[in-house]
């Protein structure tokens, strides 16, 4: 029987609505929560506290370095009159203002060096110019710089051409191609592979959210927005299964092959890291990436038809007999 009209109408609005709301999800996933000043609790301060925290992802009594050459301070109200400040001074957020007339940025900071040494600046020149003092903001401002980046591509280029280079000549170990009898080097590589996936997803799509978690660093996966608490679960994945990697490797091969072979797996994890980085900001990152895991997904089934170990060597042996590694007899 032919639907009516209005079926219709409800037939198609489905697909919308549900279209809506895991887009809803995806994007409240990203961001973190809106705080409740609605209690009668919160003392002025601690409004406008959270209030600002919201709003400009770090609020007064913020404490910065320069890490600028050097920068100037406005002497507000008194014009043309300046703070120079220098690479290394730090400060502390003391106070907002709001100027509508700015054309370049509407929101100046005033900052506080000393009692005396006080003056304002404009937010775009301010974030540009300091970073948090707490390690961990610190860590990210150094590992996210320009400079960097480059250095850490041309070694790891350099590096790479080099193991392959001597795994040509001498068949050394390398991850995949010559790998050892262990899965968490490629786990390894897939840790930063996703790793770096989220976080370029964060860029592209929640900056905001990251910008907050720069200014207010955690190593806890708990009471942060889901998309950042993967983020950090890949970070303490990366240790726990580094940690693993090290000891397989240590444990199959000798020191000076060892070292060659971790001399490669670092290569292949700062390529894997780039790699996904730029193709990620192009949208093709999530298809590397799902390429990737059916890798690991393959190299995992192969490795579990393993089922016996050599008495000897300790190598994976798919069924008893002799060793192909150290010729030992398995009965």
């Amino acid at each position: 029987m032919p639907r009516s009209e209005s079926d219709r109408r409800t037939a198609t609005s489905w697909p919308v609505a549900l279209r809506a709301l895991c887009l809803t999800l995806c994007l409240s996933a990203c961001h973190y929560p809106t705080p409740d000043l609605s209690s009668p609790d919160l003392s002025p301060g601690t409004r406008d506290s959270l209030t600002a925290l919201y709003q400009r992802n770090y609020t007064l009594d913020t404490n910065l370095e320069l890490v600028a050459d050097s920068i100037e301070l406005e002497r507000l109200p008194i014009k043309d009159t300046y703070i120079r400040l220098h690479r290394g001074d730090k400060v502390v957020v003391a106070e907002f203002a709001v100027h509508p007339a700015d054309s370049v940025d509407s929101l100046w900071v005033k900052l506080a060096h000393t009692q005396e040494e006080q003056g304002w600046i404009r937010q775009v020149d301010f974030k540009r110019a300091f970073v948090p003092t707490d390690s961990l903001s610190e860590a990210i401002h150094f590992f996210s710089g320009t400079h960097t980046s480059y250095f850490l591509i041309i070694c790891a280029l350099f590096v790479a051409a080099y193991l392959l280079r001597a795994f040509r000549k001498r068949q050394f170990k390398l991850v995949y191609f010559n790998d050892i009898n262990s899965l968490y080097p490629l786990a390894l590589c897939l840790i930063i592979a996703s790793s770096a996936t989220i976080y370029e997803t964060i860029q592209v799509f929640a900056p905001d959210t990251w910008e907050h978690f720069y200014y207010n660093p955690t190593l806890s996966p708990f009471r942060v927005p889901p998309i950042l608490a993967m983020f950090l679960l890949t970070l303490w994945m990366f240790v726990i299964v580094l940690l693993a990697t090290l000891d397989d490797v240590f444990r199959q091969l000798s020191p000076a092959t060892a070292l060659f072979y971790l001399l490669g797996l670092g290569s292949c994890c700062i390529f894997c890291y780039f790699f996904f980085i730029f193709t990620t900001h192009v949208y093709m990152g999530y298809a590397f990436l799902a390429y990737f895991v059916w890798i690991f997904g393959k190299r995992t089934r192969q490795s579990l038809a393993y089922k016996y170990r050599c008495g000897n060597c300790g190598a994976k042996l798919k069924g008893k007999g002799v060793c192909p590694y150290c010729g030992a007899i398995n009965d």
